[in-house]
C-alpha cells in the first residue's frame, strides 16, 4: 500500500495541518490501495506564502529563460524515465485502461516538448521599430511572469492537465500551487517526488490534494495572481465569478459535448474504427470525447450497425488487463450518474442499440457501467445536450451538410469535434464552419503546437504551444 502522510509545499515534504489520511479506493474492486494527507486552508496559506515569497524575491522569475528551459527539460526527461511506473499507478487509481495511461505518457512528452520549443523561440524581450521614422524614442516590450499561479486540475487525466499548466507557468517564471483532486493523491504525490528532484528554488512549486472547499479557498486567496482551471463548466462559472470580483487573470478549460460528422462520402468502417479512440478514450471520462455521432440519413443504419459491433467488441474490465479497453468509472457516484443518464435516454424514447443501465456481469464489485449506444436521437434530448462523462454515445441523423453543421453547432459547448470524409478539402471546409476550439479530420491526433481550448461554455483562453505559454505572461512596455 502506498502512503503519502505529508504534503509537498514549496519544494519540501511537510506535516499537514490535518493528520487524518484519506483512503484511496480502487475503482476496479473498491479495495483500499493507498492513503494520503489532504490539504486544508492552513496548508494553502503556507503554500501560497511560499510561492509569494519566492516570486517576490525573484529566485525563479529572474532566472534567465534558457536556464528555466534547462530545468524543465530535466524534469521532462525524469518523467519519461518513470513513465511506466506512472502509467501503472494511474490505471490503478483512476480505473483508466492501461493502454490509455501508457499512451498518455507518450503524449505528455509531445506536450512538454512543444512548450519547450515555444519557450526557446519566445519573444521574451523585443525592441520595436518606431512606426514614425522621425520618432526619437524606442519601445522595449517584455513578456514577464504573471505571479503566483493557482493551477486547479480534475481527476480524469491528471498528468496531462498538470503538464498543460505547470510546464508553461514555470517556463514563464511563475511560482505555482498545483491543486489536485483527492482521487489522484497517489499519482500526483509521485509527480511531486519528480518535481522535488529537478532543482527548482525553494517555494516555487507546491502540490496539494484537496477537496472542493479548499480549492475555492485557494483560488480566492488574495496572493494568487492567476487561476488556471480544468474541470466542469459549473465549477468554471464559479471560478470566473471569483476571478472577476478580484480581477485575477484566469484561463478555463471546461466541459464538452462534441460532435463528429460522418460525411456521406466517408468510409463508414474507417470512421467508426476511429471513433473507438475519438469517442471512447479514457472510459468516456474525457472532455474532448466525440459523443454525438452525426450520420447521413442514407447511411444511418450502416453507421448504427457498425458502431454497435465496435462497442460490443470492446473488453470492459480490470484496467491492469492488457486486453481491457474500457475500465470502471472513477467513483460509485460517477457510476450511478452515468447509469442514470442511460435510463434518461431510454425514458426520452431513444432507441437502445446496445448496452443499458445494468452493470456488466462479473464486475459488480467495481464502478463499472455497460458501454451504451443510442440511435434515433434528437439533438434536443438530454443525452444529446448534457455531458454524461462516460461510455455513452448517441447517433443523430442529418439531411445534408448544412443540417449537419447546424446540429453540431446547436450546443452550449464548443471544445472538440471531428469530421470524416474521403475528400480532405471538403472536410476542411466543413471543419471551418464548426464552432469549436479543436476539431480533427479523419481521426487525426491533437497537435500540441497549436492552441487548445473551448468556445462558448467550454472555456476561456487557450493552452499548448506558444499561445499556451503566453497565457502565463504579462506584457510590459518600456519606452526609452
Amino acid at each position: 500500500m502506498i502512503t503519502y502522510d505529508r504534503l509537498f509545499i514549496g519544494g519540501s515534504w511537510v506535516e499537514p495541518s490535518d493528520r487524518e489520511l484519506l483512503d484511496i479506493v480502487s475503482p476496479h474492486d473498491r479495495s483500499v490501495i493507498g492513503r494520503a494527507a489532504q490539504a486544508a486552508p492552513a496548508d494553502v496559506d503556507r503554500a501560497v506564502a511560499a510561492a509569494r515569497a519566492s516570486f517576490d524575491a525573484g529566485s525563479w522569475r529572474l532566472t534567465p529563460p534558457a536556464e528555466r528551459i534547462a530545468v524543465l527539460r530535466r524534469f521532462n526527461a525524469l518523467r519519461e524515465e518513470n513513465a511506466e511506473k506512472a502509467a501503472r499507478l494511474l490505471a490503478r487509481e483512476n480505473g483508466s485502461a492501461g493502454w490509455f495511461t501508457s499512451a498518455g505518457q507518450a503524449g505528455l512528452s509531445r506536450q512538454a516538448n512543444a512548450y519547450l520549443k515555444a519557450a526557446e523561440d519566445f519573444g521574451w524581450e523585443e525592441t520595436l521599430v518606431p512606426s514614425d521614422p522621425a520618432s526619437t524614442t524606442r519601445s522595449v516590450v517584455r513578456r514577464e511572469a504573471v505571479g503566483v499561479v493557482a493551477a486547479v486540475i480534475p481527476w480524469n487525466s491528471p498528468y496531462s492537465s498538470a503538464t498543460s499548466k505547470i510546464i508553461p507557468a514555470l517556463l514563464a517564471g511563475n511560482s505555482v500551487v498545483l491543486k489536485v483532486s483527492p482521487e489522484n493523491s497517489l499519482t500526483m504525490g509521485f509527480l511531486a517526488e519528480l518535481l522535488e528532484r529537478v532543482g527548482l528554488p525553494e517555494g516555487v512549486i507546491s502540490v496539494l490534494p484537496a477537496d472542493r472547499e479548499t480549492s475555492e479557498y485557494l483560488v480566492s486567496h488574495k496572493d494568487v495572481d492567476k487561476i488556471a482551471f480544468t474541470g466542469s463548466t459549473g465549477a468554471g462559472r464559479r471560478i470566473a465569478a471569483i476571478a472577476g470580483e478580484q480581477l485575477k487573470r484566469v484561463s478555463l478549460e471546461l466541459g464538452g459535448k462534441s460532435a463528429v460528422i460522418i460525411l456521406p462520402d466517408a468510409d463508414v468502417g474507417k470512421a467508426v474504427a476511429g471513433l473507438k479512440f475519438g469517442s471512447l478514450l479514457n472510459n468516456g471520462e474525457s472532455c474532448i470525447a466525440q459523443t454525438r455521432i452525426l450520420a447521413p440519413r442514407e447511411k444511418y443504419e450502416e453507421v448504427v450497425t457498425a458502431l454497435k459491433e465496435l462497442v460490443e467488441s470492446l473488453k470492459v474490465g480490470d484496467p491492469d488487463d492488457p486486453d481491457t479497453f474500457i475500465g470502471p468509472m472513477i467513483r460509485p457516484d460517477q457510476q450511478e450518474r452515468v447509469r442514470d443518464y442511460i435510463q434518461v435516454g431510454i425514458d426520452e424514447g431513444a432507441r437502445l442499440v446496445t448496452g443499458g443501465p445494468g452493470i456488466p456481469e462479473g464486475l459488480e464489485k467495481g464502478n463499472y457501467v455497460t458501454p451504451t449506444v443510442f440511435a434515433d436521437v434528437d439533438n434536443s434530448m438530454r443525452i444529446a445536450r448534457e455531458e454524461v462523462f462516460g461510455p455513452v454515445l448517441v447517433i443523430i441523423a442529418y439531411d445534408d451538410t448544412d443540417d449537419a453543421v447546424r446540429i453540431a453547432n446547436d450546443s452550449e459547448y464548443g471544445l472538440s469535434g471531428g469530421v470524416w470524409s474521403s475528400d480532405e478539402t471538403h472536410a476542411l471546409q466543413v471543419a471551418r464552419r464548426i464552432r469549436t476550439g479543436t476539431i480533427t479530420v479523419n481521426g487525426a491526433s491533437i497537435a500540441f503546437d497549436g492552441p487548445f481550448g473551448g468556445f462558448k461554455a467550454s472555456g476561456i483562453g487557450r493552452e499548448y504551444g506558444t499561445v499556451g505559454l503566453g497565457a502565463y505572461t504579462e506584457y510590459k512596455t518600456i519606452t526609452v
